[in-house]
Formats: C-alpha cells, sequence, structure tokens
C-alpha cells in the first residue's frame, strides 16, 4: 500500500542534529546533506511511483523519496548496497539529507531497496516507462526554474561505459552459453545426451578455453562446438524453446556460425556484427571500436546547459544505449524531450553528431547544431567547397537561396529528377570571379549559366561545417567543458565499469549519479553566494569563456561558472 512520507515536514524537538555544538550544526546546515535534503529529496514527486504498489489496504510501503534518496547517494560516492546501508544506519549527514533527524528512525531492511528495484525494472518492461527518469527531469526541471538557470545553450557529450561482465572470447562465450542449457535440462535429458555434453560441462569455461592455444586449435574447437550446439539445438527444441538459456543459446549459434550446405561454419571475426552478444549474463551490451580502443557494454550521453551567463550549470538529460548506437541517434532522440521541457535552441557537440537522423531531428524541434569538429575529410584548401556558400532552408528544411563566396545570391530550384537540387549563378558574374576555376558550380554544356548542384542532406552537412567554422573562428569552445561533466558522472565507478548489467540498471545508475552531481554544483553555487564577492578590477571581463575554464580545470582549479569539481565531497 502506497504511503506519501511527509514525516521530515515536522523536525523532531530532540533529535542528534540538534544536539551538536552550533558549530557543527552550522556545518551541517551548510553541507551538501543539507543542499541534497533541499533541491533534491524534498523535489521528488512520490506520486508518480504510487503505481508501484497494491491498491488494497495494506502495510505501508518504506518512503519512497528515501528509496530514490538511497539511490542517488549510492551511484554519487560510488558506495556498495553494504557500504550504503551503513551509511543510511550510522551516518549522520547522510540521514540529515534523507530527512531523518535521530538515529534509527525509519528502519528497514537493505532487501526492501533490492524489491524497490525489481518493482522499478517489471513496470520499465511493461509499461516502457523509467519512473526514476522521470523524477530526475522533473526535480532538474524544478531546479532550474528555482535557480534560475538559462537553457537555450546546451552541450552534449558521449562515453563509454562497461556493465559487469567478463571480457570472454568466443570460443569462451559459446561454451558458457551451451554449459547454462545443459544446467536447465532433465535427468532423462541429461543421460540422453551426456556423452555430447560432457567435452564442455567437465570443468569451466576458463579453464577450457586455457588449454586451447593457437588459432588453428581455436578455430578447430570452433567448428566442433559449433556442430555440438546445432544438434542440441535441434534436439532440445520442442521441450526447451521457451526457456532464457535455450534461447540465448539460439542466438550465439545464429550470430556465431553459418550453415554452408547443411553444414556447420564458424563466421569469420569480420562477418559478426558489433550487436553480437558479449555475455550470457547481460543480453544487452555491445561491441564497439573507437580511436582504436575495443569496448564492451553501453555509451552514456549526457547533455547540460552551457549559456555563459549562467552562474550555474546543470544537467538536463541522460541517455544510455548500447555502445554501437551512433552519436547522432542519441541527439535525435533526446532533442524532442529536451526542447519539451527547456527552450533550447542551440546545441553544442563534438563531430560525432552530425549526420542524415540528427538534421531532421534539429530540422523539426528548430534547434542549431554547432560541432567543434566535422566527420571527414577536411576540404581542400585550393578548393571552394559547399560549406562556403550561405544557403537558406524554409519550414520544411528544403534549401530555397543560396549566396556563393563573392555575394551572389540566386534561388535554388529542384532538379529534373527531383532527386537534388540546382543554383543557377549569372555566367557573367561567374566569368570574371577570381574563384572561377576553384568553384564547383560550373557551366553546363548546352546552358551557358553556372550551375551548382547538391543533395539535402549535402546541404545541412555544409551548413553545419560553415557554422563550425564560423564558431572555430570566435576563440570560444563553451563545448569543451562538458568532457568535466561526463568525467563527474564517471567518477564514481572505476574504469568507467559499473557493478550492475543489463541497460536498465546501467540507466538508473547513470541518472543518479547525474543528479548527485547537480546537487554538489547547486552546493558550491550556494556556498560561493555566502562569501562576500571582492570588487572587480576596471577594464575585467565579465565572463570566462568555456576554454579558459577548461585549462583552469585540467590545472586543478576548479571554477564555480561552468560546474566543475569532485564528485566524491562538496
Amino acid at each position: 500500500m502506497f504511503r506519501k512520507n511527509t514525516n521530515h515536514q515536522q523536525p523532531a524537538l530532540i533529535s542528534a542534529a540538534s544536539e551538536l555544538p552550533a558549530k557543527q550544526r552550522k556545518r551541517l546546515e551548510n553541507s551538501w546533506a543539507s543542499t541534497f535534503y533541499k533541491e533534491f529529496f524534498c523535489r521528488i514527486d512520490e506520486e508518480r511511483f504510487a503505481v508501484l504498489y497494491s491498491e488494497k489496504d495494506s502495510r505501508p510501503n518504506v518512503p519512497v523519496n528515501v528509496l530514490i534518496g538511497l539511490e542517488a547517494l549510492k551511484s554519487g560516492f560510488g558506495w556498495s548496497d553494504e557500504e550504503l546501508y551503513e551509511h543510511y544506519c550510522f551516518d549522520l549527514q547522510v540521514r540529515y539529507a534523507l530527512g531523518y533527524d535521530r538515529l534509527g528512525d525509519g528502519d528497514f531492511e537493505i532487501r526492501t531497496l533490492y524489491y524497490f528495484r525489481e518493482r522499478l525494472s517489471r513496470y520499465n518492461a511493461e509499461k516502457g516507462i523509467n519512473l526514476l527518469e522521470q523524477a530526475f527531469e522533473k526535480i532538474t526541471d524544478a531546479q532550474i526554474t528555482s535557480l534560475k538557470v538559462r537553457t537555450k545553450m546546451q552541450r552534449m557529450d558521449s562515453t563509454q561505459i562497461a556493465s559487469n561482465i567478463v571480457s570472454a572470447s568466443r570460443l569462451q562465450l559459446l561454451v558458457e552459453g551451451l554449459q547454462r542449457v545443459a544446467r536447465i535440462l532433465s535427468e532423462a535429458d541429461k543421460a540422453r545426451l551426456g556423452e555430447l555434453l560432457a567435452p564442455y560441462t567437465r570443468d569451466s569455461a576458463g579453464h577450457y578455453t586455457y588449454r586451447v592455444k593457437g588459432t588453428e586449435a581455436v578455430q578447430e574447437h570452433l567448428q566442433e562446438i559449433g556442430q555440438a550446439i546445432h544438434l542440441l539445438l535441434q534436439e532440445l527444441k520442442k521441450a526447451y524453446a521457451a526457456e532464457v538459456p535455450y534461447q540465448v543459446l539460439a542466438r550465439l549459434f545464429a550470430e556465431n556460425f553459418k550453415l554452408v550446405s547443411k553444414a556447420v561454419s564458424p563466421k569469420k571475426n569480420d562477418e559478426i556484427t558489433s550487436g553480437c552478444l558479449q555475455s550470457v549474463d547481460d543480453l544487452e551490451a555491445t561491441y564497439r571500436t573507437k580511436a582504436k580502443k575495443h569496448y564492451k557494454g553501453y555509451v552514456a550521453n549526457i547533455t547540460e546547459t552551457c549559456d555563459p551567463e549562467n552562474d550555474l550549470q546543470l544537467i538536463t538529460k541522460v541517455q544510455v544505449a548500447p555502445n554501437n548506437v551512433d552519436d547522432g541517434q542519441l541527439l535525435a532522440e533526446a532533442l524532442p524531450n529536451l526542447k519539451e521541457r527547456t527552450d533550447v535552441d542551440t546545441m553544442l557537440t563534438d563531430g560525432g553528431y552530425g549526420g542524415e537522423v540528427s538534421d531532421q531531428a534539429l530540422q523539426k524541434q528548430d534547434v542549431t547544431l554547432i560541432q567543434t569538429a566535422i566527420r571527414g575529410r577536411s576540404p581542400a584548401s585550393d578548393k571552394v567547397h559547399l560549406s562556403q556558400f550561405t544557403i537558406k532552408f524554409n519550414k520544411d528544411g528544403k534549401p530555397t537561396k543560396a549566396t556563393c563566396p563573392k555575394e551572389q545570391t540566386v534561388p535554388v530550384q529542384t532538379s529534373n529528377q527531383k532527386k537534388s537540387f540546382v543554383a543557377h549563378f549569372d555566367p557573367k558574374q561567374c566569368r570574371n570571379c577570381p574563384l572561377r576555376e576553384a568553384c564547383p558550380a560550373q557551366p553546363g554544356k548546352r546552358d551557358p549559366k553556372y550551375h551548382l548542384r547538391f543533395t539535402q542532406n549535402q546541404a545541412r552537412a555544409a551548413e553545419r561545417r560553415r557554422q563550425s567554422q564560423a564558431y572555430a573562428r570566435s576563440s570560444q569552445n563553451l563545448r569543451a567543458a562538458v568532457e568535466a561533466t561526463v568525467r563527474s558522472v564517471k567518477h564514481p565507478f572505476p574504469a568507467g565499469k559499473l557493478p550492475v548489467r543489463g541497460s536498465f540498471r546501467m540507466t538508473n545508475l547513470i541518472i543518479a549519479s547525474a543528479a548527485m552531481a547537480n546537487v554538489r554544483r547547486i552546493q558550491r553555487f550556494i556556498a560561493a553566494k555566502r562569501k562576500p564577492q571582492s570588487a572587480k578590477p576596471d577594464g575585467e571581463a565579465k565572463e570566462k569563456t568555456a576554454q579558459d575554464s577548461f585549462f583552469l580545470f585540467l590545472s586543478g582549479w576548479t571554477p564555480l561558472h561552468y560546474g566543475f569539481g569532485s564528485v566524491v565531497g562538496c
């Protein structure tokens, strides 16, 4: 039975906090715990979580805001569940942050937290709704409104994160999958298939693969286990097709083998896709090579405000997806939500976010993308590139006008085949133009006009490149600071490896860590406002660029303006 927690709104007359000396009491009230309580805990809308509980009269639930607060503290400090429970029971700051004045109040067993996570996961699987994500966004929106954070300009960056899985070879993964199926067999089936299973069930998958040395031996064993798995899947399909271990083994076989004239043949490494199974314990983790490094797991995408007028920047959106999802796809998925919640009109990213998918979403949401780099080769310096033309678009995203580097403006028309666009430039002006030989606009065989042909995707890409080059000349780099934000969110997890598996649990841990990062930023912002401001000398610039702040961060100084700082303590 759901019951809203309002007990924290009435402080106890005699409490552990009230018994502290005045100096310690003041320090507690000015610490991160007080900010957490006021800016996060009190903003949690518990009513959203009522759907997780029975409507029948029964024992009331453990307060939802306490359970969500514990999730944020766990991720923000990188605690294990046991460490989290210890702090909950005996740490005065933690209890103060969760609205408890006295030690011993609100006692519950740690398994209650496990049940709460299970409820969240089940609801997400059934309804496709992540209640924790919704709570984070509503809390952040309230913080933005209360603290008057400008949200028109935002920046975005992604990072690789790993789930708690063992890095296994193809052979080891296949042996492990086969062993999982062997465990669910009936005694009769074990006896019937004992000879087939025996070579792979005598020892662990790790010990099996340890004894296989050399590429030729690995290929030989892959061939043998492929034939065994193929036969096993046929023998067990009728009785075990609905079992998860059977389905996992069937997926492993489909991804690693092919049938050639009804004979099993292992696929070559370059025939296996990045979405192939990486662990039998995490069915959603994928494989990716980035900057010559290999990753298994997920990608986290972080969005935050970056208006130079802000004294405080906050994380506004957190996404987690398999790591083979393109950055442009993540941007396209995030924009509708960000546009609905904030008044974002400019997004700053690196070169990975451009593309056809993101271009369409940006056009639909009326958001300008500024990239600090562009994918692909740089244009030849001795040639005029399409990005040097200024192209105007209508509301539907179609090019309507084109202006060349020498300021000649002409209308853009659809080509005869309706697959591209063409701009016709005046031959009198083009013949005398110093850029004529290097220009992509050239005269036709029969028509003396100079024609510039391009597709809509090429026009969008050229516009992004033009804006990127203009931004580079402005001597600012507001995007760079988001890399420190990404680090602050990942910092509680050593080497970027989270202690959980599966997309849902990975998402919740990253969201909780981001929530704690926002709390720390607000704490520093409030602390700075308490300090007397020294007068600024005449002529001092009003704003620091993000690039300057980033280099200061690298040198060890933490500028409040861009929200940097340690994530371990406030």
